[in-house]
């Protein structure tokens, strides 16, 4: 019996009580808190259902506790159930209920921690997004592994998600990019405000190289064509990163298509039908602080011009027109402006602004010998994704960054996280799930296996330590996709990696040499398979490889 299914027995239970009373069941919550208990005394789970219910219904929280109690002893899934304080439950699960865990795991297998709670969903995750002008630096490269793991955990909770890539295409950081490569094409210095670096000189000595008479061109031509080539190499560079980094994406799409398309024009067109663009000083201006912004906005400058924003409106407006009901934007620490101007972008053209969700993610460092690293060999000026690959591998870099709320700024320990023991939090959590592989195969030799195994036997304060953790998995993955926090999977695989070696070191999973297997062994094999599972699950959530060998 999971949380979830002990919530639902608790819920129905209570209903049965306050109605053979005569008491208002409408007061009952949707949902009912189970919770852990800090001292594992005092049973395994724990509910305030008495406390939340008994004032609405006219009662008192520690006679309504009683009689929940009562109720809930009787039923075969419960070995006791006992009040305590004002009125709190405490619940212990006979054995066969703990056990049904483990089946139900081994059962659902990958699908174990799914669920359809946002079935219906066609979620638009937006991120990395980094201008075409560069490698992907470190603030990129978290969004990188955040954002793939937040697709996978909202895919995991049954929405649909469509990973995109906005492809900033148009504007001035693409014009400096394209003069930096001409300057480097002829020797000449970087200019002014323009872009740095040995990738600079590697694409502009490969645009020489396909377009050896680029150097002849007039200057408007040789512009024009290191732009087009030196944006294609560059992006091109980009997604390969990206991929090595195992982070792809459904959708690129491209800046500049807002603007030959239309898009732009269409949504200026719709705000000044609707009123919400207004002709000031020359300008047009959107309402934006009629929505919740701090100011009003410009859309279209006083030279006739489209204003940065003008393009964020019309991306909104699109990305809804494909049917997307909700739109994830993931930006950098310096976005915070965003928030309230792409919510009024919506509410301005008539959608519900609640479809739209900015995350700010925080900076990150890369720490060696106690300082900051601050200069990359390749890009000169930013560390990049593959500054921190070749540092730490694509699996330790990965989880590096995902197992910290992106709320606050993050530096990694190069030494901690190259390090191969159980300091490295991902060492940890991989050696968990070899060792369990490792497990499985001595199984297999000692002729252990699954099969009509009776877990009711597991019965040790450890097993039952084991079994509730992995019972928590589906609720922490609703958690995370719900908070938008996928640290909480990788925080969960610790902690389950940490519970699994405290069994392991206590409870003798197989038998020893010439010792006969018994029905314990099978039960105790039965509950690291599906550890084994559950952590795999995890790993895999988050995008990092479930080894079988360490």
């Amino acid at each position: 019996m999971t949380p979830a299914d002990l919530a639902t027995l608790i819920r129905s239970v209570a209903g049965r009580v306050l109605t053979e009373r005569g008491l208002d069941v409408s007061q009952l919550p949707e949902q009912v808190v189970v919770e852990r208990p800090r001292n594992p005394e005092h049973g395994d789970y724990a509910t305030n259902i008495a406390l939340r219910v008994a004032k609405n219904v006219g009662t008192n929280p520690r006679e309504l506790a009683g009689w929940l109690a009562a109720e809930l002893a009787a039923d075969p899934a419960i070995e006791t159930a006992e009040v305590a304080g004002p009125g709190f439950l405490n619940i212990r699960l006979a054995a066969a209920a703990q056990g049904e865990v483990v089946a139900k795991i081994l059962a659902e297998g990958e699908r174990y921690g799914h669920s359809e709670v946002y079935a219906g969903l066609n979620v638009n995750l937006e991120f990395v997004s980094a201008n075409p002008t560069g490698p992907i630096h470190l603030g990129g490269t978290r969004w990188a592994a955040v954002g793939d793991a937040l697709g996978r955990v909202l895919a995991a909770t049954g929405a649909q998600v469509t990973r995109e890539y906005y492809f900033n295409d148009h504007g001035a950081q693409i014009d400096r990019f394209s003069s930096s490569l001409m300057a480097a094409a002829q020797g000449l210095p970087t200019p002014e405000d323009g872009y740095g670096g040995a990738y600079i000189q590697d694409i502009a000595a490969a645009i020489v190289a396909q377009r050896p008479d680029v150097l002849s061109q007039s200057p408007q031509e040789m512009q024009e064509t290191f732009r087009e080539l030196g944006v294609a190499m560059m992006f091109d560079q980009i997604k390969r990163s990206l991929h090595e980094f195992k982070t792809d994406f459904d959708v690129f799409f491209h800046e500049n298509s807002l603007f030959t398309s239309g898009a732009v024009e269409r949504a200026v067109a719709t705000l000044k039908e609707n009123g919400n663009l207004y002709f000031a000083d020359g300008a047009w201006w959107l309402r934006s602080t009629d929505f919740g912004d701090d100011k009003d906005r410009v859309v279209i400058k006083s030279d006739g011009a489209a204003a940065y924003i003008a393009g964020d409106i019309a991306y909104v407006e699109d990305k809804i027109a494909r049917g997307h009901n909700l739109c994830i934007f993931m930006l950098g620490a310096d976005h915070h402006g965003y928030i309230a101007r792409l919510k009024a972008a919506a509410a301005a053209l008539g959608h519900d602004p609640s479809q739209v969700e900015v995350m700010i993610g925080q900076m990150v460092n890369l720490v060696s010998g106690g300082e900051i690293k601050k200069m990359s060999k390749r890009a000169g000026t930013v560390i990049t994704l593959e500054d921190l690959v070749e540092a730490l591998g694509v699996d330790a870099a990965r989880y590096a960054l995902i197992r910290s709320s992106v709320d606050s700024s993050l530096d990694i320990d190069l030494e901690l996280w190259a390090k191969q023991s159980n300091d490295n939090p991902i060492y940890y959590v991989q050696y968990g799930h070899a060792r369990l592989c490792s497990l499985a195969r001595k199984a297999e030799e000692a002729g252990v296996g699954v099969e009509g195994a009776d877990l009711a036997l597991l019965t040790h304060p450890r097993e039952g330590d084991l079994i509730r953790t992995l019972g928590e998995f589906p609720a922490v993955v609703q958690a995370a996709a719900e908070l938008r926090e996928p640290h909480r999977i990788a925080r969960y695989a610790e902690e389950l990696a940490g519970t699994f070696h405290r069994f392991y070191d206590t409870c003798n999973i197989l038998p020893k040499r010439d010792e006969v297997a018994t029905p314990l062994h099978a039960a105790r094999f039965s509950l690291a398979l599906a550890t084994r599972q559950t952590l795999a699950n995890a790993l895999g959530l988050v995008g990092v490889t479930a080894p079988t060998r360490m």
